[in-house]
């Protein structure tokens, strides 16, 4: 059995004292192949060093965390860009728009993403959007660049069914992870409304521990504890569904 884990920040400060035994318990479980959101230029050499560890399990993504869109946000997209030109990457991400933490930034948020998508088209690349709190911002982007060749994943979806079916209106999967198995959560009482064709598995480990590891730490083999809860959600079997979101993440990532 081969899970897939799209969105997991392996770089993560919060994995430094045990990150190779972390990597290794979910190797262990039938977690094979991470996907490697970037945050800005100062987690690219991090995120080399997993690849170079790990060089049959890790898969990176290049690109600007909305919430690190600042004054300097113009370097930071050359250094994107740059990096597109040396090598190969798996996606433009995670990119988007955040309206949590900033609302100030709105305009340079929304020039940021465009432009990486803009990116995205020219490699040919998905891209793994990041919301939060920001919706209707998002969907104005996406409609404006809307064709053929936008595809992606909304990562960490936690919007409404009319959202859901929006994203995927876009070419996008929806990215499944800890909130599905919240009490709070909300969209595990609309997902058996969503083909399963549309869903990839993340943890966005560190953050968002799925049930009953919420309040704690991440990591990429809680993961097992969302595949849990969507057997409960479709009614069929842990094998069925991590082959079905394993090869939903390989339509998107060509990998």
């Amino acid at each position: 059995m081969i899970i897939t884990d799209t969105h997991t920040h392996l770089y993560s400060e919060a994995f430094d004292d045990d990150r190779n035994e972390m990597i290794e318990r979910a190797i262990d479980l039938g977690v094979t192949r991470f996907f490697i959101p970037a945050i800005d230029s100062e987690s690219t050499e991090a995120m080399f060093q997993l690849e170079k560890t790990y060089p049959d399990h890790m898969f990176l993504m290049m690109g600007l965390h909305p919430t690190h869109v600042k004054e300097n946000y113009k370097d930071e997209l050359k250094h994107v860009e740059d990096m597109l030109t040396k090598r190969h990457f798996y996606a433009i991400g995670e990119i988007g728009i955040d309206l949590y933490w900033d609302k100030s930034t709105l305009q340079i948020q929304q020039e940021a993403f465009r432009y990486q998508i803009q990116l995205a088209k020219t490699y040919q690349l998905p891209i793994v959007i990041h919301c939060r709190d920001a919706f209707d911002e998002i969907f104005e982007v996406l409609e404006a660049e809307k064709s053929d060749d936008l595809f992606g994943i909304f990562h960490c979806f936690t919007g409404t069914l009319e959202q859901a079916h929006q994203a995927i209106s876009y070419n996008m999967k929806l990215g499944i992870g800890g909130v599905a198995t919240f009490k709070n959560g909300k969209i595990d009482t609309f997902l058996d409304q969503i083909d399963i064709k549309h869903i990839v598995l993340e943890t966005d480990s560190p953050y968002l521990s799925p049930v009953p590891y919420r309040g704690k730490r991440n990591e990429s083999s809680y993961i097992v504890k969302v595949l849990e809860k969507l057997v409960n959600i479709y009614g069929v079997s842990l094998e069925e569904i991590a082959a079905i979101t394993t090869q939903n993440s390989k339509d998107v990532f060509k990998v």
